[in-house]
Parts: C-alpha cells; structure tokens; sequence
C-alpha cells in the first residue's frame, strides 16, 4: 500500500501535515510492506495545479491512499475516480501518522 501525506517542509518524520492539500509544498509517500513503512519525501511539482492534477499525479506514483487535514469535495471527487481512498481530519506530523498506520 502506498500512502501520500501532504508537508508544510521536509524536515522528515518531524515535518507538520500541511493543512491546505493543495497548496501543499511537499508530500510524504509511505509504502508499506510487511507492516514495515518505507518513506520518501518530494517537492510538490504541482503546487500551482489544475483541478485533478495532484490527483492524477498521485495515481501515477501508485498512490492507494491519502491521508490529509483537510479537503475540498471536488478534490476528494477527483481521487475517488483514480480509486483512491481519502482520509481526512488528521493533524500533527508524519511521524504521528506513520505511528497511527502501524497501529492499524
């Protein structure tokens, strides 16, 4: 499973959720295997975008999953036709989500 998690920075697993999807400067990908988690971290290429483009470019990295604060309707719209499942209401950093995926 891959899960992508928009940052205010890369500053690692201390780096803050961005709470404006789309406008976020980077993004976290967390693929996990085996209940081990492997996370890369890159700049956000799209961070002024088009509708369903962050979306689609997430598809494109396999993206399963996106974990968020907060977003819009026609986003959340967007990745469900990529198949894309979204979780929102999540704050604090990416540690603290990778902790909350491995209790799951």
């Amino acid at each position: 499973m891959k899960i992508a998690v928009p940052l205010e920075n890369d500053s690692g697993l201390d780096a803050p959720i961005c709470e404006h999807f789309g406008r976020a400067p980077y993004f976290a990908i967390i693929t996990v295997r085996d209940e081990e988690a492997e996370v890369g971290i890159f700049k956000n290429p799209a961070v002024e975008h088009s509708a369903g483009m962050i979306p689609e470019m997430l598809a494109g990295y396999g993206v399963n999953k996106v974990i968020a604060t907060r977003m819009g309707e026609k986003a959340k719209a967007f990745f469900k036709q990529f198949g894309i499942e979204v979780v929102t209401g999540v704050t604090g950093t990416l540690k603290d989500v990778i902790e909350m995926i491995n209790e799951k």
